[in-house]
């Protein structure tokens, strides 16, 4: 109501409203003031679609079933069930929760929005955002990403300032500064996963087992995390790796870190945003999906992209020690095709965004809408 006075009362009203996927209940709003609503997609157009069919279908996908089918998207693609997102799983586990309906009906509200946005690009994504178009009648589809191109710091930021040398480049980046290019492995699994006991020793072993350099971004452990059962590096890992592995702990900044010539692949959940960074530094991704939309993102990027190997997936799975080392170090011998359609791939989405690139286009594209709209 608050909004709705402020909106009548304002000498210059807003034209159209553009609000995040998660926030549908903004599409009875928009319709409340009278002004177009569109949809902003911070993930990519292939795991929306997969999410968009399931919420329309929501009452008819169950747990019963073994194998879920996407036959109306493109490559008509299929999913176990604890292969597809994690918030629909939980909300259709618990689908008379008031939290479960607030999530399912705002997501449906997005299919009535008037346009989309989505944080991709034509290359990476084509066929899908055609789809879009189609399941929404007309062409306000707009694919302007990779957003976080906008800008890669040439410096270290926040995050490790622990680590400055005298001379200000960060120890970490010196540490890279000393090996070939493509050579090290990045290990990271963004800022709310976390490996228990079982899956840390695994990963840890096959690391030590594959003779591949790598940095291991780790995170500070609380007092109950570690009651909980998740663990940090093995006691004696780092002395046994010295020389080739170091381990990091905390955050650390981890797009110049992608973006260092000596970085070649980033053993990683495929978070979209994580996945972007790989893309756009040219970086093959090892895929350890986890939940939410990573199973989609890995399914997009290993088998149909290229750019990627698939090392393990789901967050209770413990990896073979001895298989996750050869597959580390098959991957990352320096020539191998997910290398190079990596390398392909950032110059696609280097072409994107700059003057004339897809992305740019839809950008115009985006603004010629918002100016009709006056």
């Amino acid at each position: 109501d608050q909004i709705i006075q402020w909106f009548k009362s304002h000498p210059s009203p807003p034209v159209v409203l553009i609000s995040d996927f998660f926030l549908g209940w903004t599409e009875n709003l928009a319709h409340q003031i009278g002004i177009p609503r569109i949809v902003f997609y911070p993930c990519g157009a292939f795991s929306m679609a997969v999410l968009r069919h399931l919420w329309l279908n929501f009452e008819s996908i169950t747990s019963s079933m073994s194998v879920v089918n996407f036959s109306d998207l493109p490559r008509s693609p299929s999913f176990v069930w604890d292969h597809l997102p994690s918030l629909f799983r939980r909300c259709r586990d618990n689908s008379s929760d008031q939290d479960s309906l607030v999530a399912r009906w705002s997501i449906v509200a997005n299919s009535k929005s008037w346009g989309a946005v989505f944080n991709t690009f034509d290359a990476l994504e084509g066929e899908y955002l055609e789809w879009w178009k189609k399941k929404m009648g007309h062409g306000r589809v707009f694919a302007i990403g990779p957003l976080n191109q906008i800008g890669v710091p040439e410096k270290v930021g926040r995050g490790d300032v622990n680590l400055q040398s005298a001379d200000g480049r960060s120890s970490t980046l010196q540490w890279l500064d000393g090996w070939p290019d493509g050579s090290v492995l990045y290990v990271s699994f963004g800022s709310q996963t976390f490996l228990k006991k079982a899956q840390m020793e695994a990963l840890a072993i096959g690391l030590q087992g594959s003779g591949v350099r790598f940095i291991w971004v780790v995170k500070q452990l609380t007092a109950q995390q570690v009651e909980e059962g998740y663990e940090s590096v093995p006691d004696g890992f780092e002395d046994r790796v010295s020389g080739r592995g170091l381990v990091v702990r905390g955050w650390a900044p981890q797009v110049v870190i992608l973006n260092h010539p000596a970085v070649g692949g980033f053993l990683c959940h495929c978070g979209m945003n994580s996945m972007l960074e790989a893309i756009e530094a040219g970086v093959m991704i090892l895929g350890w999906p986890m939940e939410a939309d990573q199973f989609l993102n890995e399914r997009l990027l290993v088998d149909y992209i290229g750019a990627g190997v698939r090392v393990c997936e789901g967050p209770e799975t413990v990896p073979d020690p001895t298989v996750l080392a050869k597959t580390i170090g098959e991957s990352m011998r320096g020539d191998t095709i997910g290398m190079e359609m990596a390398k392909q791939l950032r110059n696609k989405a280097l072409e994107a965004v700059n003057i004339g690139g897809s992305s740019m286009k839809d950008i115009d594209g985006l603004l010629r809408e918002l100016a009709q709209l006056k």
